[in-house]
């Protein structure tokens, strides 16, 4: 088995009595939801990621409360509604945005029985000054085979908690006054924290084939939290694999990119690879698992070698945010960890598709992936489409890199000319930075003195770029002959000519053949047009 990370550490654990707990929830907000609770005569308990974060010492400011009680009809009944019914968590929500008042909003979501309360108060110190405290009903939950959604019934604690999707995920605490604090952990929820183990509440294969989402949620969790998948669980999911095939792109998008913005992502594509689900999701990377051998020389892996340029671009200390690029929305992430770049991210996990369909023998010269980059960035915008991934700058500033990932080692690799480095700063524009940062993220080799010729290459071409943006500026204009011009002189509509000619002209000045002003580009425009066939006024 590959291990990306050479040193496995846990998120911070600590362990807390149920007096601690009573503490650390002493705020405003709980004991205004244990007051509602115990007038209506319910049980009302915090539960799943709120209490998790507690144990990890994770700042979270979402809360996620489970009411026990009977759902129960509406009085009056609206018209032509029959017999309308609202959940309990709904009732308990909207007594409290009561107690709350105007400084409170309250959404409430029939269909699903839940309601949220945004408050402009604060739980935790240092988190702001607004909190969401979502309520829902205790509940049980059965499937049928082909569907994600549940037919749902009132349930005890114990139901909603065995229906959650895993022990660390399944813990409670109560907020009702006499029992304020105390915690509920059927599923020892604690001592799989303390060991970094991510397992199902109950038989996996189950927990699974119920809501196959689960599955990539546990391979992120796993992978945000640098945890294990405990060892059945994970026999079930590469049981159960298949099954993701019902979940809608759109709920795979968002857990991919939370594994993608988790400090060290490889750990969640090892996994992925590994259950079978990569195979389904993401094909294209998966086909790299593969080593072929001929004539006795074999290549490299590049599956994990793709998993180490993720990891090496992940760590980079170079990123900073993304450039006015949406952001995937994610759970909160160590301090630690620095900027995150998403779509340089996914620029590394795709850099070497194409060298699936590429790969050939040379006999004499052993194993080639001639155009792999090309082939490669072809194939960018069906993996966006499929995984509902955004068709827009995204899906462009991704194909661009794994179009250019070779040009940088191309230019390294022979004399680096002011020529070469102008066309790639052109072709690159704003993200030749990020370009640079996938280079050499991409050079992996065990051969230190390799390695070190290849960076140091790396460092004269950076070296290069910085030269010519500071005195070739005006060299990376647009040639002052633009397009409108062009077609005036000719008598013509835009088409492929006007290309051609805009292209001559821009490749010249690029190439320093003339400098970027009207006569000289004038004089090659006159000669190119005439090769061409073309006559002015």
């Amino acid at each position: 088995m590959f291990v990306c990370i050479n040193i496995r550490t846990f998120a911070p654990m600590k362990l807390y009595s149920d007096q601690a707990l009573a503490k650390i929830l002493d705020q405003e907000i709980f004991h205004l939801i244990g007051d509602v609770a115990d007038e209506m005569g319910v049980e009302c308990y915090v539960v799943g990621g709120y209490v998790r974060d507690i144990f990890l010492e994770r700042p979270s400011n979402d809360i996620d409360v489970v009411v026990v009680g009977k759902t129960h009809p509406l009085t009056p009944s609206p018209v032509g509604e029959g017999e309308c019914t609202v959940s309990v968590g709904i009732s308990v929500a909207k007594a409290l945005k009561n107690r709350l008042g105007k400084k409170a909003h309250l959404s409430v979501f029939k269909n699903f029985g839940t309601a949220q309360v945004k408050t402009p108060l604060h739980c935790r110190e240092g988190l702001g000054e607004s909190l969401e405290v979502e309520f829902v009903g205790a509940r049980k939950e059965s499937y049928s085979h082909d569907s994600r959604k549940p037919i749902v019934e009132d349930g005890t604690l114990e139901d909603d908690q065995n229906r959650r999707d895993f022990t660390i995920n399944a813990m409670a605490i109560c907020l009702n006054n006499k029992r304020f604090g105390e915690l509920v952990d059927p599923f020892n929820g604690i001592a799989d924290l303390e060991d970094g183990i991510i397992a199902t509440p109950l038989d996996p294969e189950v927990t699974f084939s119920d809501d196959p989402l689960r599955m990539m949620r546990c391979i992120r969790f796993a992978t945000q939290l640098n945890f294990q998948i405990e060892e059945e669980t994970f026999d079930a999911l590469s049981r159960m694999a298949d099954r993701i095939k019902i979940v809608s792109g759109e709920r795979i998008e968002v857990e991919l990119n939370k594994i993608m913005m988790s400090p060290h992502p490889s750990i969640g594509f090892e996994y992925l690879q590994r259950s079978g689900l990569l195979q389904i999701i993401l094909p294209e990377v998966a086909a790299l698992d593969i080593v072929e051998k001929r004539e006795g020389r074999a290549h490299k892996n590049n599956f994990y070698h793709t998993l180490e340029v993720l990891e090496n671009v992940s760590m980079s200390p170079k990123l900073g945010d993304d450039r006015g690029l949406n952001k995937a929305s994610s759970d909160p992430q160590p301090p630690n960890l620095g900027g995150f770049r998403l779509w340089l991210r996914w620029a590394s996990l795709l850099h070497d598709i194409g060298k699936t369909k590429s790969k050939r023998w040379e006999p004499g010269i052993g194993w080639t992936f001639h155009n792999h980059n090309l082939i490669g960035a072809k194939q960018v915008p069906n993996i966006f489409r499929r995984l509902k991934l955004p068709m827009g700058a995204e899906m462009k500033y991704v194909q661009k890199l794994v179009d250019l990932h070779m040009r940088p080692q191309v230019i390294a690799d022979s004399e680096v000319t002011d020529s070469a480095v102008r066309r790639l700063l052109n072709d690159a524009g704003d993200d030749i930075d990020d370009l640079m940062t996938l280079c050499e993220a991409d050079i992996t080799s065990k051969n230190e003195v390799k390695k070190k010729m290849f960076l140091e290459n790396f460092r004269m071409v950076r070296e290069k770029l910085a030269d010519l943006k500071v005195k070739d500026y005006k060299r990376l204009l647009q040639p002052v002959i633009d397009g409108n011009e062009i077609m005036e002189m000719f008598h013509l509509q835009p088409s492929r000519e006007v290309g051609v000619l805009k292209q001559y002209l821009k490749d010249a000045v690029l190439d320093n053949k003339v400098e970027n002003e009207r006569e000289p580009l004038m004089q090659l425009l006159l000669e190119k047009a005439a090769q061409m066939g073309l006559k002015t006024n």
